[in-house]
């Protein structure tokens, strides 16, 4: 019998997009842990989800060094912030040395800045136009896939 280490990743932020990360990784067999300053926010988590939520600001070390940060493979930052995901962000690479970080950033021209810190981030707007690009350069079977 082998004793394999599922994944360990910690979410700050358990908006619509943090909570449906969340969902995704548990439910792809990962351990998750979600962090947000609103106990309010963790309804919007499944039913089925099983990791742990916990109740602080991400960017508190002293929350962060409770849901054991030092010992995850990611943290994806999602708050509504782009200063408080840059900021947690950072506090993961530098202060706990957690390999993957992710951050969501509503303003897409300062994605470059952080990519150099090793900070990977997602753009909404970006997204979203890249998508858009994608159906309307694909033609009516895109619009379908995307209405199904």
């Amino acid at each position: 019998m082998t004793n394999k280490r599922h994944a360990y990743t910690v979410v700050v932020g358990c908006g619509r997009l943090g909570a449906g990360i969340a969902d995704t990784l548990y439910g792809e067999g990962e351990d998750v842990v979600v962090v947000d300053k609103d106990k309010d926010s963790f309804r919007k988590l499944s039913s089925s989800f099983g990791g742990l939520s916990v109740e602080g600001n991400g960017m508190d070390l002293d929350i962060l060094d409770s849901v054991e940060l030092k010992r995850a493979d990611t943290l994806i930052a999602v708050t509504d912030n782009d200063n408080v995901n840059i900021m947690i962000s950072q506090l993961a690479k530098e202060v706990f040395n957690v390999r993957k970080v992710i951050a969501r950033l509503s303003d897409p021209q300062r994605s470059c800045v952080y990519q150099d810190f090793g900070i990977e981030t997602i753009c909404p707007s970006v997204l979203s136009a890249r998508q858009v690009d994608l159906i309307l350069n694909r033609g009516t079977e895109a619009s379908k896939e995307v209405h199904a």
